[in-house]
This record gives C-alpha cells, structure tokens and sequence, in this order.
C-alpha cells in the first residue's frame, strides 16, 4: 500500500513538474499511463485536475474546461462509494474541477453563468472541506462592490475583536491566516509596516484565524491545546501585529472564503469590500490598494 501510495505521490509531483516546464503533452501522457494501469482513482482525478489548472493557465480554455469534466467526472464516479472527505486526493480533484469551470466561463464572458454555478456547488458541498474554495471563487467573482460578511468573533485571541458594524467610518484590513501557513509568516513584515504607516490614518486591522485540528508536525490536538498553538505562533512570527485582534472560527473562512492562506480585504469605510485578494502581497502592491480605499 504504501508503495501504490508513493506512486501516486509520484504521479501527481511529475504532473505538476512538467506543467512548470510547459510539457502539457508529456504531463498528459503520464496520466493516461496511470489511467489504463489503475484505472478510476482520487489520485488520477487529482492529476487531471491539474492537467485542467495547466490549461487553464495557458489560456487554453476549451481544454481546461475538458480536462476539468473529465475530473469531475471521475470524481462523480468515486463519489458513489465514498465520502468526499474520506480521502486526500479527491477534495483536491472535485474543488479544482469546479474552479476550473467556473474560472473558463467568466474568461469567455459567462460572468453571470459563473456566479450561478458556483452557488449551486457551494450549496451542494456546503459542509465538506471544499466550500471554503467554492465560495472563494465565488467571492473572486461577486464579493467586491457588496457588504462585508459579519465576523464571527466570540472566540479569539488577543484583544477583543471588534464588530465590523461598529468600525463603520474607519477603512479594514482583514488578514486570513493560519498557524502553518509559511507564506503568510512572510506577509507579517509587510502587514507591520502597513499597521505603522496606515493605522494612524484610520485603518483598523483585524487577522481571523481558525482551528485546524493539529499542531507543530500536524500532531493532533484538542481545541485548547491548538488555541494555546497558534497563540504562541503568533506571538513568535507576528509580534509586530500583537495589537491586532484575532477572531477564531471557522465561519468567517468559509464566508470569505479563505482556503488560500494568507487572503487579504479591504472594507471601506461604509463597511463595503473594495478588494478581495488570496493570496500573499508585497508591500508596494498593497499599499497602493489601502492609499484608493483611503481616497474614496
């Protein structure tokens, strides 16, 4: 087992190596070698889905889009004798399928069509590990312009956060983070001297985290001990933002979803998002977006 595991490992390693090397043609080679020796697997699934993404970058739209089919196909097939969640490839292949998709329609101009698929998805995989990325893809498409989602905020860490409703006036910084995330360790130096040269000026910043699960080395632990965690966490990597409130529950990374750590928003201050961004930011490209919210 775990020899068939390591192979798949392999697989899905390879697929992502020569898709950096623009090699699509060799990438799906090494698929379809693996389809006809395993035939329908979470593994397989996975690297379509990355065939899909491969596409999808090259702009390649109606082979993203086919690749991505062939994923969710695949994953449909295993889906009937098990749980989405039973298993580590699968989320990973369905999630991709589905962002794929809907990433193809708004390039070809299908905004609306996007948007509508996606809250079908979201409403059908509301409570497994992908609804995060579901609503992520949808937030990327039709958050900007509308209300800010409330935080969750009853449990925390640091000073009490306050409501958004309450910060009405004052332009937001949210930083989503979590505890293992190295990317978002490398955002902490940006975000202070953000806090340093914009706080004076109004920007409030809060950074929502959540639970996990797990500790250092992905040890399992209970609710307290990974609160303590990621307290000690923050303490060592971002005691820059000790001020910082923050709020931890899951709630507030599906509403915004925040599957991709770190995501930075920006609320204005009619508690409005003018900008919504997965992923990390230097420091430059940030400001730029912090000095527009501070004009309007």
């Amino acid at each position: 087992m775990v020899a068939v595991l390591l192979l798949y490992a392999s697989l899905v390693n390879d697929v992502r190596s020569l898709l950096a090397r623009h090699d699509l043609a060799a990438a799906d080679r090494a698929v379809r070698a693996s389809q006809a020796q395993a035939g329908a697997t979470p593994e397989n699934a996975a690297a379509l889905s990355w065939l899909a993404r491969g596409e999808l970058d090259a702009q390649a739209y109606s082979r993203a889009d086919s690749y991505a089919a062939e994923a969710r196909k695949m994953s449909d097939q295993l889906l009937r004798t098990r749980k989405l969640d039973s298993d580590a490839w699968l989320p990973l292949a369905l999630g991709a399928s589905i962002e794929v998709h809907a990433q193809v329609l708004a390039a070809q101009g299908e905004r609306g069509e996007a948007v509508t698929y996606l809250r079908s998805q979201l409403a059908a995989f509301a409570s497994t590990s992908i609804a995060e990325r579901i609503r992520k893809n949808l937030n990327l498409l039709d958050l900007e312009g509308k209300p800010a989602p409330p935080l969750a905020a009853a449990d925390f860490i640091g000073t009490s956060p306050p409501s958004l409703a309450s910060l009405r006036g004052h332009p937001i910084l949210l930083f989503f983070w979590a505890h293992w995330c190295p990317d978002c360790k490398q955002e902490a130096p940006v975000l202070v001297d953000i806090e340093r040269t914009y706080v004076p000026r109004g920007l409030v910043m809060i950074s929502p985290t959540k639970l996990y699960g797990y500790v250092a080395g992905g040890n399992p632990a209970s609710p307290a001990e990974e609160k303590r965690y990621i307290d000690a966490v923050r303490r060592q990597y971002y005691s820059g933002l000790s001020g910082t409130p923050v709020p931890l529950d899951a709630t507030n990374f599906l509403n915004y979803g925040a599957s991709t750590t770190p995501t930075l928003v920006l609320i204005d201050r009619n508690g409005v998002v003018r900008y919504y961004h997965p992923g990390a930011l230097s420091e430059p490209a940030l400001a730029a977006q912090i000095e527009a919210l501070m004009a309007r």
